[in-house]
């Protein structure tokens, strides 16, 4: 995905991860075709090229530019939710196969950086949880005792390197890990290349069918690619899963790069106990400088529209504990998928025999894409894995139904809202460059004003199940707080799960605002 008009670009963007990759031009046939290009596309293509499969990889926008490049890359084993809602929701041998499965990633991660010589900056740290303000230090206890159910040798230490935190009780978690999202996957990239797999970018794709005897993947421009099973690697699955867009909720979260003098911080992940919770890592640059990574401030997608109070809060935040930061380097926002029983949906498409996905990442995407590589591959082998039933997308988890209503909430509401007033009550008082959603008669208009003060009005309804959309000014597009779905101001989709772009509006024109 490529949001809106790239108001905000992460530190990873400045690597081109594939860029002599075309668009898709003709029909063609494959083994395997992968949708989506992020940590689970290309670490899927990789596994199954590794094992000699044919393998296409479509992604509606560049190559390894989607979510991935909006992470923030903690390649940790703990639980993004903790331990104990884990284990309270699914019990203790879940919790031990989300451990390990998460730790088998960072360890698969660390050997393939290796074999393939990928330069990605990988590096082994630690990682601290340490109480954020008005946290009942009764969290750490419950934490550390169901993680150490769940098989982590974590333990306590005395304090982190943090202005007034030097000497306040915390978890170490040893065996983490961080490195560079993007220049690993343009190691994976060329990896798969090697090994006769095609990669296509600005390919958006509209359906994935099942046959006889495969698939049939249709693009936007009428091609077609018919192979033996199909990956729906995208950050919220474009094909039909009602029941799977139902388990899960898109929430935004926001990161800031800092520069730091080197060796001003210890290299580590450090993460605290506010609810959202703010998370803290290093990335080495070429300059002799370090840059400090911090992000928080999450929200669900669609349910507010201050991106620079965020902002702001969170490098208030950062300067308190770091007082010895530089300068804002980078300011970046990505979107996440919530589950709600803490762990992804990996396997096949509920109903379908050769399409598989992958959602509902949490704020671990990294790790579960890598999780999701080594189970979809080996179902497409014909074996299966230890962890499948963990994130099988059918799973039903009768303790987490108060979390299901709470998340679906937000989705009737949202539906709802489309007979209530708009943001604003004529198209006159949309400013250039800004975007509102208009009440136009019986309808509901998405309407945004370019710089040079013309309207552009689409239909406020999301195509992908119907709920309205909201403008967000930071990123300059329209989000779907339902399901995830994300529209640029011309109604292009940028990210899934809808396919087919906000259908136009044709609205008697107020006379037109010129720009200055």
């Amino acid at each position: 995905m490529n949001v809106g008009d790239e108001r905000s670009k992460s530190l990873w963007m400045e690597v081109e991860v594939a860029p002599q990759a075309r668009t898709l031009a003709d029909n063609e046939t494959a083994d395997t075709v992968v949708i989506g290009s992020g940590i689970t596309g290309l670490s899927t293509a990789y596994e199954l090229a590794q094992h000699g499969h044919e393998v296409v990889v479509l992604d509606r926008g560049r190559i390894g530019w989607g979510m991935t490049a909006r992470t923030t890359a903690h390649l940790a084993s703990g639980s993004d939710d903790g331990f104990k809602k884990l284990i309270d929701a699914r019990g203790v041998d879940a919790a031990r196969q989300f451990y390990q499965s998460h730790a088998t990633a960072i360890d698969h991660i660390e050997r393939i950086q290796q074999r393939e010589e990928i330069g990605c900056d990988f590096y082994r740290v630690d990682g601290f949880l340490f109480l954020g303000a008005d946290s009942d230090p009764s969290e750490l206890e419950d934490e550390y005792k169901a993680a150490r159910q769940a098989g982590l040798m974590l333990e306590y230490a005395d304090g982190v390197p943090l202005a007034g935190r030097e000497e306040t009780r915390c978890l170490r978690y040893p065996n983490q890990a961080t490195f560079h999202p993007t220049k690993y996957l343009r190691g994976l990239a060329q990896a798969i290349q090697g090994r006769s797999g095609r990669l296509y970018a600005n390919t958006a794709v509209l359906s994935v069918e099942e046959t006889d005897d495969g698939v049939t993947v249709e693009t936007e421009k009428g091609k077609r690619i018919r192979a033996r099973h199909a990956v729906v690697a995208t950050n919220s699955p474009i094909v039909p899963a009602a029941a799977i867009h139902s388990k899960q909720a898109p929430y935004r979260t926001y990161a800031l790069a800092f520069s730091l003098a080197r060796g001003a911080l210890p290299n580590a992940l450090y993460w605290d106990t506010q609810d959202p919770y703010h998370y803290v890592r290093l990335q080495r640059s070429g300059s002799g400088k370090d840059y400090v990574i911090v992000g928080g401030e999450d929200h669900k997608s669609g349910e507010a529209d201050d991106g620079e109070r965020r902002y702001g809060a969170l490098e208030r935040w950062a300067r308190r504990i770091m007082p010895q930061l530089g300068d804002i380097t980078h300011t970046w926002s990505g979107q996440v998928l919530e589950p709600v029983d803490y762990a992804a949906f990996t396997g096949r498409v509920p109903g379908k025999t050769n399409i598989f996905m992958h959602t509902g990442d949490s704020g671990q995407g990294i790790t579960h894409g890598v999780i999701a590589s080594l189970i979809i591959a080996e179902m497409i082998a014909g074996g299966s894995s230890a962890w499948t039933g963990l994130y099988d997308p059918e799973r039903k988890t009768a303790s987490s139904l108060a979390s299901f209503i709470d998340e679906n909430l937000s989705a009737v509401k949202k539906f709802a809202e489309y007979v209530a007033p708009g943001d604003v009550s004529s198209f006159e008082k949309i400013e250039p460059g800004q975007g509102a959603v208009v009440r136009h008669g019986g309808k509901k208009i998405a309407a945004y004003r370019d710089e040079q003060g013309v309207l552009v009005t689409h239909s406020a309804v999301c195509t992908h199940m119907g709920c309205q959309v909201e403008w967000n000014s930071l990123e300059g597009c329209w989000d779907c707080a339902c399901h995830g779905s994300q529209f640029a101001p011309d109604g292009a989709v940028l990210n899934g799960p809808a396919v087919t772009p906000l259908a136009p509006e044709e609205v008697e024109r107020p006379k037109e605002r010129k720009s200055a």
